[in-house]
């Protein structure tokens, strides 16, 4: 019998594995820890708002939201960095500016120094009614939202610079899923700093847990996030090449290979050149703006506010919390996986990414119909859960489909930095209308209307439908 025969990689095929180990790990932990940075105010509130006075949901949603108003400011002009300059030096400056600013949050009402004359004249100027540490909260959200700009649609742009259009939507969902990982890690984590500086009854007896260096847990669960930004900043400037040029860890035949496979395809397709302001306005670029906005505010909605309805439907301690809400982010996981595996490998994107928004958005409408059966509330959040960013990898293919060069790093950037503020809107909802009325329900349904006109936006937009086969 004769020996099975292994035929050697082809250099672009060398060169394709080399760049998913390289630099998906790094882009991987480090949106993982800008993600924490962002989101961990829904587990710093569950005590925040007993130290600070006047804290209540309406405050915690309306600076959640804040993050994302800075951070559509600068969201364009970043992307257009990372396709024009350094993707390298800009994302390293991104991620130290954000680990310092989301470490501030700890000094909220405590020690930053705004004073309550200046809160006073901005509350006259503008006709607010702001409390000094409701005005330093929003003002340090809306800081980091400054500082994370750009973070995100970067990658995606950089991704292009590196993996074929065979490879790119797998790439993205390797990307993405640090999302449902992180909210899988953190919330154990900063659990245990939670309980620095509080009482929690063990048996029957009331055990305090001592402040650390005169910080309370929640103030523990701000720095403790912020350092591994700046390290990892640190790190992607000295490990994160711009281009396949610039990769000393390729051979030359390999480089040569892939910057072919790149070139070749910028002039494939359907697409035509434009400017970075005709992408802008052009009416598909506009709707993919606008659907992803009702995606992402029914998708920060949820994050911020889980653990706060799941308190309130069912009474329960910290440790049993951080638990249950580490459940739904596992079906995003496989579902961002499975939507970038077949996505590619059926070469269609439309359905990949309407069919997961349809169904997350049905059990998002189910959830308030669940109280009283915990298990029942968790199966319908989990796959709301999974419906609310399994379609990301195929959504965020679709821009290259009709846009090359700047005009879709520009697009790319425009598309989040609108659409992310849904993130400004969902939580400000969600806080709001509990504050009035008491109840998460009218501010769910809210959410999941949001998903079903995302999705019927995407579908109908027409792009990425299977490609017909090709005769021979």
């Amino acid at each position: 019998m004769a020996a099975a025969t292994t035929h050697p990689l082809s250099a672009l095929d060398r060169a394709r594995n080399k760049a998913y180990w390289r630099l998906i790990p790094l882009l991987f932990v480090s949106y993982m820890i800008a993600y924490v940075d962002r989101s961990n105010v829904a587990i710093a509130k569950l005590t925040m708002t007993k130290d600070l006075p006047g804290f209540d949901n309406a405050v915690i949603g309306f600076g959640a939201g804040v993050f994302f108003v800075g951070y559509f400011l600068l969201e364009i002009p970043g992307t257009l960095l990372v396709e024009r300059w350094s993707a390298r030096k800009w994302i390293s400056r991104i991620m130290i500016s954000w680990g310092f600013v989301a470490a501030l949050t700890a000094f909220v009402g405590t020690h930053l120094s705004i004073s309550v004359t200046t809160v006073a004249k901005m509350n006259s100027a503008f006709g607010w009614n702001v409390g000094v540490s409701e005005f330093q909260f929003y003002f340090i959200r809306f800081l980091l939202g400054l500082a994370e700009a750009g973070f995100y649609p970067g990658v995606i742009v950089y991704l292009t610079h590196w993996f074929p259009v065979r490879d790119r939507t797998k790439a993205l969902a390797y990307f993405f899923v640090a999302t449902p990982i992180a909210q899988m890690i953190s919330p154990k984590i900063s659990n245990l700093m939670l309980k620095i500086g509080t009482d929690e009854v063990v048996n029957g007896v009331t055990v305090h847990h001592p402040e650390l260096l005169g910080l309370e847990g929640w103030q523990w669960v701000y720095i403790f996030w912020g350092i591994p930004a700046v390290v990892l900043g640190v790190m992607v400037l000295f490990m994160l090449p711009d281009k396949p040029h610039h990769a000393k860890w390729l051979t030359d035949e390999e480089r040569t290979a892939l910057e072919q496979e790149l070139a070749a395809q910028q002039g494939t397709g359907p697409r035509k050149h434009m400017t970075v302001f005709e992408a802008l306005r052009h009416p598909k670029v506009l709707l993919l703006a606008t659907a992803y906005f009702f995606c992402v505010t029914a998708n920060y909605g949820i994050e911020f506010f889980l653990p706060s309805i799941l308190q309130q439907w069912y009474n329960l301690k910290f440790d049993a919390l951080t638990w249950l809400i580490i459940l739904p982010p596992t079906v995003a996981l496989f579902g961002q996986l499975f939507v970038g595996w077949n996505s590619d490998r059926l070469k269609e994107r439309r359905l990949h990414a309407s069919v997961p928004i349809v169904i997350g958005a049905v059990a998002m409408a189910c959830a308030p119909l669940t109280q009283g059966n915990l298990p029942l509330t968790i199966i319908v959040f989990m796959v709301a859960f999974g419906g609310v960013k399994a379609y990301l990898p195929a959504f965020w293919a679709l821009p290259n489909l009709f846009l090359t060069s700047a005009a879709a790093a520009g697009s790319i950037g425009f598309i989040n930095s609108v659409g992310n503020l849904g993130g400004f809107l969902g939580p400000y909802v969600l806080g709001k209308v509990q504050t009035l009325t008491g109840s998460f329900v009218g501010g769910i349904y809210y959410l999941a209307f949001s998903m079903l006109v995302s999705a019927a936006m995407i579908y109908f937009l027409g792009l990425g439908q299977k490609e017909p086969e090709k005769k021979p």
